[in-house]
């Protein structure tokens, strides 16, 4: 049940964004990044200035007062997610935004996020490394660590928007997912993408998720039922909580030395993600249906590889796209079934080949990458080269 202060609150948030909706708006990716944050209720946004997202910082600055909000700057991005973490056990929507290094100074507490089942959202407009590498350049290098950066056997959920109108569609997304299965969601975002500006499109009705709440006394880390995935409660509701990282039993006392316990623990939080990985991924097909080749990309890329595909297919090639938009979980089974009608993969990535190395472990078809890490985007004529000189 709703108390006063979140009467008011709520009210306060529903005034101000009704006088966007159902307008356009001219802006940059990282910009609408933060709108969608908005408008799937996140009330608490923690960070560290760090090109190229820090517009999604400012935007929160300005608009989190408005909607009754708070918007906090920390000094570095470890306290940043921290911050967000407390603030969600206290029942706030919570989100931070970040590049590379900041993103490498959060595993360890995207792990605690993991382990405490803490919904909250990460931003990562990823930009040109290894380390300060070239701070306003777009890549793709952080894939495979928004899935393997902390340590531990544990899943997540990343998604990877390619336009501005879908920064904000994957934002409210990666909320909703974020809160359906308390876990931290990851929008991977890149520098082209982040600082791209075109017209965004708010809607007037927008599906919103909150987590599940119970009045009963139940354990805060249970079995959750059948979707896994146990109600939350708040400090400051009434329950006797214990968060902690180190293995736990269903009430968070810890159990570090219980073999039983620990591989409970941690099958459930993978299996509530694993479970519904048909349900969470999403991608976009172009021209599949009958293509001997496929071209698989995703985020800023996949504008590229449209682009190619479409010419090449004037010029008689039998190809098609499997634009990705959900990168982890992976969709498996959608791969599997790709090779049983093209017998070559093309990969498209700003790395050196990090999802065409994925692709590669569930197909038996041929993957080539198409790999480039000189801090430019993707050319559609590179990709067009690589697919006529390979065909």
């Amino acid at each position: 049940m709703k108390t006063d202060r979140s009467r008011t609150k709520s009210k306060a948030r529903e005034e101000y964004l009704r006088r966007f909706a159902e307008r356009s708006y001219f802006m940059q990716g990282d910009e609408s990044v933060a709108y969608g944050s908005l408008y799937a209720g996140c009330d608490f946004f923690a960070g560290y200035p760090i090109t190229p997202a820090s517009e999604v910082a400012e935007v929160m600055a300005a608009e989190l007062p408005h909607v009754d909000g708070h918007y906090i700057q920390m000094e570095d991005e470890l306290a940043s997610l921290s911050a967000v973490i407390g603030a969600v056990w206290a029942g706030a929507k919570g989100m931070t935004a970040t590049s590379g290094p900041g993103f490498s100074l959060m595993q360890e507490n995207i792990g605690y996020a993991v382990m405490t089942e803490t919904p909250c959202v990460i931003v990562n407009v990823q930009r040109s490394g290894p380390s300060t590498g070239q701070a306003t350049m777009p890549a793709q290098g952080d894939v495979l660590q928004a899935r393997w950066g902390t340590h531990g056997d544990h899943d997540i959920i990343a998604l990877a928007p390619n336009s501005v109108q879908e920064c904000f569609e994957l934002a409210i997304e990666a909320f909703n997912l974020a809160e359906r299965f308390r876990v931290p969601v990851i929008l991977l975002g890149d520098e082209a993408i982040g600082h791209l500006m075109e017209n965004v499109q708010i809607p007037k009705v927008i599906d919103v998720f909150h987590r599940k709440k119970t009045k009963r006394r139940v354990p805060p880390f249970g079995d959750g039922g059948e979707d896994l995935v146990p109600p939350m409660p708040a400090f400051g509701e009434g329950a006797h909580l214990l968060v902690t990282g180190s293995t736990h039993d269903p009430w968070g006392f810890r159990q570090t030395e219980d073999p039983e316990v620990h591989a409970k623990l941690v099958e459930r939080i993978n299996k509530k993600i694993l479970q519904a990985r048909e349900t969470i991924t999403q991608n976009d097909s172009y021209f599949l249906e009958n293509a001997d080749l496929a071209v698989v990309a995703y985020g800023f890329t996949s504008r590229s590889a449209l682009y190619a595909v479409k010419k090449l297919r004037e010029e008689g090639h039998s190809l098609g796209l499997l634009r990705l938009k959900t990168l982890w979980p992976f969709p498996v089974q959608l791969i599997k079934t790709l090779e049983s009608s093209v017998n070559k993969i093309f990969v498209p990535e700003m790395n050196q080949g990090q999802i065409a190395g994925e692709i590669l472990k569930h197909t038996k078809a041929h993957v080539i990458s198409i790999c480039q890490t000189n801090g430019e985007i993707i050319h559609p004529h590179s990709i067009m080269d690589e697919i006529r000189r390979c065909v």
